[in-house]
């Protein structure tokens, strides 16, 4: 207690040494009132100090000026309560979202108004059906911070608001990771991990624990603007990228999407594309992809392994792929899988802007409603050649929307232009992959595996999948690359809407 009483006298002399004269009665009664606080603020940073783990996660990384995202998203719930009913804040963004997509398409797309307890019954009786645990994860960028929500089977939804994370940041990391993962001059480093990290901590850390005590193998993201072509696979926890602990795909809400589950294991599979165009570059590769979706009249393959036509069903090749042929044959036959190998742009403005690329005319985002998508229905739409305008609100709108638009259960594109060796080598393991799994999730997420451990590659002239080698016509051996694990080549596909 003296020693605690000597300090109203020291603080006197260092103020008269200041220039400033108080009494002692006036520096006693300040000394009472204060002493509590400055003793605990000297406990508290006395432990800080001893702790130089604890002083470096206390100090903020991010500038006003310098909008990156470099700092590591918390594991506590810092806001939680300030969103006290997650039921609530998964329906407002539900509907918020359902409304930007109605405006951009400008029509009615659904009626459907799921909360998240129905969202968690649905999941239960998915995992149920498919073996799989699946989990929706809503990531809303907001100026107050990054909002995340979680619904897992049969549960109550979880949240987090991220005050530290702002929309800018997430923008600036989503910018980075592209120029990372597609400079042609970067396909030997692996400089994309440090946003790849960044965004794993932003996105999914918060959430880690959780997704790991509930075996989540499925995650379905729900995705905000600004992130809604963020290739999601190439996240990385340090140790391993998110593909390789979750099968994968982004939906632009719940109520968006066709939740039913059918097989596609003995689908029958429509083949479109073209190798020549009078205005783009060549895809001198569809034909021998085409030939390895399907055996059918017209195409004929070559090379050893080559004649394994995987799937039943029809394919048409340049002349063959027009409008009216993919409307004939959508009338006439069942068809639960169409694939088209060719361009496909989705670009900044209104749907119309955006196309798929045929033989003799552009198939635009706002006519895809024009074809019988629905009855029956296509279980999935495979775009091998696609290319997003990264970053614009109405690009990605068109992308992630894609597949609702058309009216089909799941789409398959890409987010950029893969070499035609690399979409050849990817699109041949995931229709064998297709065979065997579960959903369609799966499928991409063992293709993916697959090609960024080296599994899938060329090798002297020959494709090396899982179901063997494929000998490649001289004119694609010639221009391939052999190692094919770099997220270039896999990263940039991904599923739109369904995984089932």
């Amino acid at each position: 207690m003296k020693r605690i009483q000597r300090y109203p006298l020291l603080f006197l002399d260092i103020l008269k040494h200041l220039g400033c004269f108080w009494t002692r009665n006036s520096v006693y009664k300040r000394m009472r009132r204060t002493l509590p606080i400055v003793l605990f603020s000297l406990m508290v940073m006395g432990l800080c100090w001893g702790n130089p783990a604890t002083v470096r996660a206390s100090l903020p990384r991010l500038s006003a000026d310098s909008p990156n995202l470099t700092e590591p998203a918390p594991t506590t719930p810092l806001s939680i309560a300030s969103v006290a009913n997650w039921n609530t804040e998964v329906s407002k963004v539900e509907t918020e979202w359902e409304s930007d997509y109605e405006t951009y398409f400008e029509r009615n797309l659904t009626d459907s108004k799921l909360t998240a307890p129905d969202i968690a019954k649905i999941l239960t009786q998915i995992s149920e059906k498919t073996g799989t645990k699946p989990a929706v994860l809503w990531v809303v960028p907001e100026p107050e911070g990054l909002v995340l929500a979680l619904v897992t089977p049969g549960k109550k939804p979880l949240g987090q608001v991220q005050s530290n994370i702002k929309p800018e940041q997430l923008k600036t990391g989503v910018m980075n990771l592209y120029q990372e993962l597609t400079n042609p001059r970067k396909l030997e480093s692996r400089s994309y991990l440090q946003p790849a990290q960044q965004l794993y901590n932003a996105i999914i850390r918060p959430f880690e624990t959780q997704l790991e005590a509930e075996n989540i193998d499925t995650i379905l993201f729900c995705l905000g603007s600004g992130l809604r072509s963020l290739p999601l696979g190439v996240l990385h926890d340090g140790e391993r990228f998110l593909i390789e602990k979750y099968a994968l795909t982004r939906i632009p809400a719940f109520n968006l999407m066709n939740p039913t589950y059918e097989t596609v294991k003995n689908a029958k599979v429509l083949a479109m594309g073209a190798s020549e165009f009078q205005t783009q570059n060549p895809l001198p590769a569809v034909p021998f992809e085409l030939s390895n979706i399907v055996q059918s009249e017209g195409i004929i393959p070559t090379g050893k392994g080559a004649n394994s036509g995987q799937w039943l069903g029809q394919s048409f090749l340049n002349q063959g792929f027009t409008l009216d042929n993919l409307k004939r044959q959508l009338a006439s036959r069942f068809y639960a899988i169409v694939h088209l190998a060719t361009h496909a742009e989705f670009k900044p403005g209104k749907p119309g802007n955006s196309y798929i690329q045929f033989w003799d005319n552009q198939l635009k985002l706002d006519q895809m409603g024009q074809f019988n998508w629905k009855n029956p229905p296509i279980e999935l739409l495979v775009l091998s050649a696609c290319k997003t305008a990264v970053g614009d609100k109405d690009a990605e709108l068109g992308f992630a929307g894609l597949a609702f638009q058309s009216g089909v259960k799941t789409a398959l594109a890409s987010l950029w232009y893969v070499s035609d060796t690399g979409t050849l080598a990817l699109m041949s393991e995931f229709y064998q992959q297709l065979k065997t799994s579960s959903t369609k999730a799966k499928a991409l997420q063992q293709t993916q595996i697959r090609m960024l451990k080296g599994d899938v590659r060329l090798q002297k002239g020959e494709l090396l999948l899982s179901r063997g080698e494929i000998s490649l016509p001289p004119e694609i051996a010639q221009q391939g690359t052999d190692n094919l694990s770099h997220p270039y080549y896999w990263a940039a596909f991904t599923l739109i809407g369904s995984p089932w």
